[in-house]
Order: C-alpha cells, then structure tokens, then sequence
C-alpha cells in the first residue's frame, strides 16, 4: 500500500491539475509558516536546553523553565528563575542554521523584557488551564511542550506531546489557547482529537511514507503542529513523505523538501483511479 501511494504521488507530481483542485495558496502558505515558527521555538528550545544542561549546572537549582521566541534573524532560548517574579538567567541566540557551535550564551541575571514578559505570562496561563482543566490528556512515556507565540497583537500558546522514548513519533493529543491583551484566555481548543504514535524505520528499513487522518472537528488542513513535528523529527526517519487525509482535503508533506501540498479529495480519487487504471492495463 505504501508502495502504491508512492507511485500516485510521483503520477501527481507530473499530471496537470486544475486549481479548483487545489487549496488556495494563502491557505498553504499561512499553514506552513506557522508551522515554521513552531518549528524555530521547538528546535531552539531542544539546543538550548542541551546547553544548558550541559554548562549551567550551577544554574539548575534556580530554573523555573524556559521559552524561545524570534528576534529579527535569530531566535532566543531563555532559562527564567523560580519564583513570583522571575527574571532571565541565561539565554542562548541561534541564528538561521541553528548550528550549536554558533549559538551565543549570555549569562545574566536580568528582568524580562516586555516581549518576554507577555511570553512567560501567557506560558504560565497555558500550565495553569493544563494543570486545572480535564481537556488537556497526558500519556505515558510523553511530556506536554508549551509553545509561546506572539505576532503583533496575537497572543498563542500551543501545547504539542513530545516522545520520551527513542524511535517514536508522536502526532495529535495537541492543543491552541489564544489570550487576549491583558493576556487572560480567551480561548482553548483540542487540535487533534486523540493521540498518534508512530514508528520511526528501524535498522536501515525502506519506510516510504505514513499517514494519519483529520476528524471535522481537526479541520480540513494538515495542522501546523502537524507541519512542525514533521520538521523536528522527519529527518530522523527513513520517510519520503507524510500524508493527512481529511473528509474534503489531502495535505502532502515532502520530508525531503520540507513543502507541503494540498488537494482536494476530489482531485485525490481522480488520480488514485488513474492509477488503478493504469495497474489494469
């Protein structure tokens, strides 16, 4: 089956589709480049905490958590204190290649900024609705990751469900809470509605492609949490592509390329019956 899916998306990239057929490139475009900046802060995050476990033992008594956040080309990591009013204790800054050996450190104790401050307080709202409200799932051998995001006047924390074991991915079990100026809740949704594990290829073996399906209540679209675990964990797998399926849209992303393609599940079962036709003749 996997094999075949492969064949229709090589048929795909060579037939000429309509644009009816596909989603409006606004759509693509936003999807993707949300899920790039959840991708910046996740991997930024990852290396920073590598550093600073690995050269601020000193510091880690005094750590209450950390977020990352974009800042004009780079992205910054920051390891704030316990406490009622935390401040900055060290901080790391990646540039676009997130090379490790490029990374700045800067250990100082400091207040946040505004931007960092307006960050930790919709983080420390996020854990608050985790920690109170039964909508939010915990699993074994997870960990709940919140990610902070604002542009302009949106304020966002994602909450994505990371593997604590090797050669596992996880999709799903995801969440959105949106807050509003005072950064108060305004609201909170379950992206997806269950938790997807899947299986990296082990021991060098030929995985082509996986699959997972949307619900309504997902949405038509592959997800930006979807695109972001993608990125994070799709080069450590031997996969070519992962596809969502939902009742009216199929939504393509290219390991390799890292790009994503809609259809629509119209344009969808007209090349999967090409195909079969072709396997006929």
């Amino acid at each position: 089956m996997k094999q075949n899916i492969l064949l229709f998306l090589i048929f795909m990239a060579t037939a000429s589709v309509s644009a009816q057929n596909r989603v409006n490139k606004k759509t693509e475009a936003q999807v993707i480049n949300e899920g790039y900046k959840l991708y910046r802060s996740e991997l930024a995050s990852w290396h920073g905490t590598d550093l600073f476990l690995q050269n601020y033992p000193h510091l880690r008594e005094k750590a209450g958590g950390y977020f990352s956040y974009e800042s004009n080309d780079s992205v910054k990591c920051i390891f704030f204190s316990k406490g009622d009013v935390p401040q900055s204790l060290v901080s790391f800054t990646f540039d676009k290649s997130f090379n490790v050996q490029k990374a700045k450190a800067l250990e100082q104790t400091r207040p946040f900024t505004e931007l960092e401050n307006d960050l930790y307080q919709i983080r420390k709202a996020a854990l608050a609705e985790i920690n109170a409200d039964t909508l939010f799932k915990t699993y074994n051998n997870t960990s709940l990751n919140l990610v902070p995001l604002i542009n302009g006047n949106e304020k966002k924390v994602y909450v994505l469900t990371g593997p604590q074991v090797d050669g596992v991915v996880v999709l799903g079990n995801d969440y959105l809470l949106s807050f509003d100026k005072n950064n108060k809740v305004r609201s909170k949704q379950r992206l997806h509605q269950s938790i997807i594990p899947l299986n990296c290829a082990e021991d060098g073996a030929e995985e082509v492609s996986t699959i997972h399906t949307h619900l309504p209540a997902t949405g038509d679209y592959m997800t930006p949490t979807d695109i972001c675990t993608m990125l994070l964990y799709g080069n450590m797998s031997n996969w070519k592509q992962h596809y969502t399926f939902s009742d009216n849209f199929v939504s393509i992303w290219d390991i390799q390329k890292r790009d994503l393609v809609m259809l629509t599940r119209k344009a969808w079962d007209k090349i999967m019956q090409h195909q079969a036709a072709k396997q006929q003749n």
